[in-house]
């Protein structure tokens, strides 16, 4: 996984999820004729949702030591 580690993912996690809340208690706002815009909710939301699939992909490889487990069953009628 190009050398990202569960605990880097997890730290971008924790950062856009931290964000996403910043954003939501005040995303954009006025000083005199200038505006000001923080963040886009849905890129954030995008991000949210790219490194909590990376954590998770990383915590299934970490939990079956990296190998797909896949098994094959063949019928038999006795």
């Amino acid at each position: 996984m190009a050398g990202i580690t569960k605990e880097t993912a997890q730290k971008h996690l924790d950062a856009w999820l931290e964000a996403e809340l910043v954003v939501t208690t005040g995303q954009s706002y006025t000083i005199g004729s200038r505006n000001l815009t923080r963040a886009n909710l849905t890129e954030i939301r995008n991000a949210i949702d790219y490194w909590n699939n990376k954590v998770k992909a990383l915590e299934t490889v970490e939990k079956n030591g990296g190998r797909n487990k896949v098994r094959r069953v063949v019928p038999r009628d006795l």
